[in-house]
């Protein structure tokens, strides 16, 4: 059955919290999906926004000529912070507002990008949900809506019909969760591919990836010690093959790495462990081959490890 995914484009809006879920599920037909795909402003007397980036997008719909039913889905995309603090911005959304109320009653699904969830706030349907948005603003966002629940450091937030998610290519992720559950793993696995990206992450997913995380610093060692570690994530090596590749002793790296990073060297390998582990699980392949991937001597040992950072049950 074709579902409608309406995308509303305010002024003001990023870009990427636009176009990457677009993309997804442009992707998603493209590999035989029926998704319908549905452009509409923000306003009822305008078809034509400027992004936040200067890109001018027209030939949209009003919102008032879209009609919903609960297996459709309405994506509301992140929009400068200046613009959400714009009352006479606000004030004239009030139509839409009510709209989106309307479409909270008929239970369809409503998704936030980023800031977006700060429309969702103003059109008062968040009152009991959990959510989230990009880190940088929730506490922008606590400060404006005290009685809301936001979550933090979450990718996205499913809750009954509300979708939240954290921003830019948080977008992207939680467009492959929907498809994931509209058409399965499988399916949003090969469209995920398509897009090239590689590690699809989910609800449960911090906002800062494991790849990324405990590498904002300056100490170039450190950061060498980092991608050699990641490069032989499947090799049996030890602590003094890493020094010797960043021209350490053994003694002098762990202090250092433990004094830059915050964390020893085998918390932050098997931090990685676990985040290719957990990827691999989700590509459906075979226990032995994530474990030889991560470097692990066993499937007992991985099943081990991802009890233990409750990513396996």
């Amino acid at each position: 059955m074709t579902k409608k995914i309406v995308f509303i484009v305010p002024p003001k809006v990023h870009l990427l919290d636009l176009n990457g879920p677009i993309h997804a599920f442009y992707e998603a037909n493209e590999y035989g999906a029926s998704f319908d795909l549905q452009f509409a402003s923000i306003f009822e007397e305008n078809n034509s926004v400027t992004s936040s980036a200067g890109l001018a997008l027209t030939n949209m719909v009003s919102f008032e000529e879209i009609t919903l039913s609960e297996t459709d889905y309405v994506f509301i995309p992140g929009i400068s912070f200046s613009t959400l603090s714009d009352i006479s911005f606000l004030s004239k959304c009030k139509g839409f507002f009510e709209w989106l109320r309307i479409q909270n009653s008929k239970n369809v699904k409503i998704c936030s990008v980023c800031t977006g969830l700060f429309l969702l706030a103003e059109a008062d349907i968040l009152n009991g949900k959990k959510c989230t948005t990009h880190w940088n603003r929730i506490e922008d966002f606590n400060e404006r809506y005290p009685n809301i629940k936001v979550e933090r450091n979450k990718m996205f937030v499913a809750n009954e019909n509300i979708y939240s998610s954290a921003g830019v290519t948080a977008g992207i992720d939680l467009s492959l969760h929907i498809i994931d559950k509209e058409l399965g793993a499988k399916f949003a696995v090969d469209v995920a591919k398509e897009m090239v990206v590689y590690f699809r992450r989910g609800e449960s997913d911090d906002q800062v990836n494991p790849y990324l995380q405990y590498r904002n610093h300056m100490e170039n060692r450190i950061h060498d010690a980092q991608t050699y570690i990641l490069k032989n994530l499947e090799k049996s090596i030890v602590q003094e093959d890493i020094a010797e590749a960043v021209g350490m002793s053994g003694r002098n790296l762990s202090r250092l790495f433990k004094k830059t990073t915050g964390v020893s060297i085998g918390f932050y390998r098997e931090k990685l462990r676990v985040e290719r582990a957990s990827q691999m699980l989700k590509e459906s392949n075979k226990m032995q081959t994530i474990a030889n991937a991560c470097g692990l001597n066993s499937t007992n040992q991985l099943r081990t490890l991802l009890k233990k950072h409750n990513k396996f049950s």
